[in-house]
């Protein structure tokens, strides 16, 4: 029988090499994807979708959250918050869409135990992130036993955070090395036809990319 793993992919280019760092480490991977009203979802959907066509995936959930936009509080969900474009800043960013991470490792948790996977792979960058609590190191290990109290008892299922300590250019020469399809992702909060390329997740993408001497492969503004 198979190993398993959970793969909770975006769409974008960090996700996409951590379950593609899955797929090489043996695993036969779930496919698991979320939509939850942000403003580039059909862009993210539509990547997701070649993502799992390139690690030809088998079996794949794409999850429907709308209660995210009933929460708010988010520049990523509505047109309540402005996308902010002057630049990382210190603190949690207006972008941060709260216990994201949490509630889709519950999720992925249940679909763990549903096939008996052994591990959730999640692409959460923590020192080259943009300050969201959820991408820390100690949050991901406080769930990940949170999550083994709550699953049946003979159900263990270790969370995999293989970025966790990269940097973007880091992510961008390791994504190359194992053939990750860069063009097959997306990072823009703002846009879905050409990235804008001033959002702090786009400025993090194009560094780097520029830091490797590479050219990104995605269309900017």
């Amino acid at each position: 029988m198979n190993k398993k793993a959970v793969c909770i992919i975006s769409g974008g280019m960090d996700s996409a090499l951590a379950a593609t760092i899955a797929k090489k480490s043996g695993y036969e991977i779930i496919g698991l994807h979320f939509n939850y009203g942000q403003r580039t979802e059909q862009k993210e959907l539509a990547c997701y979708k070649k993502i799992i066509d390139d690690l030809k995936v088998k079996k794949s959930h794409i999850i429907d959250l709308p209660f995210f936009e009933e929460i708010g509080s988010s520049a990523l969900i509505g047109e309540e918050f402005d996308v902010p474009t002057k630049g990382i800043e210190p603190g949690v960013p207006i972008t941060y869409v709260p216990f994201r991470n949490g509630i889709f490792l519950s999720i992925a948790a249940a679909i763990a135990q549903k096939y008996d996977a052994k591990a959730i792979y999640i692409g959460v960058v923590e020192e080259d992130s943009s300050g969201y609590p959820d991408c820390r190191e100690s949050f991901i290990h406080t769930m990940n036993r949170a999550i083994n109290l709550g699953l049946r008892e003979e159900t263990k299922v270790k969370i995999e955070t293989p970025l966790i300590h990269l940097s973007k250019e880091e992510i961008v020469a390791r994504a190359i090395e194992f053939g990750v399809k860069l063009e097959h992702t997306w990072s823009c909060y703002k846009n879905s036809e050409k990235a804008c390329g001033v959002c702090d997740s786009c400025r993090l993408r194009k560094k780097g990319f520029e830091k490797i001497g590479i050219e990104d492969p995605i269309e900017y503004i």
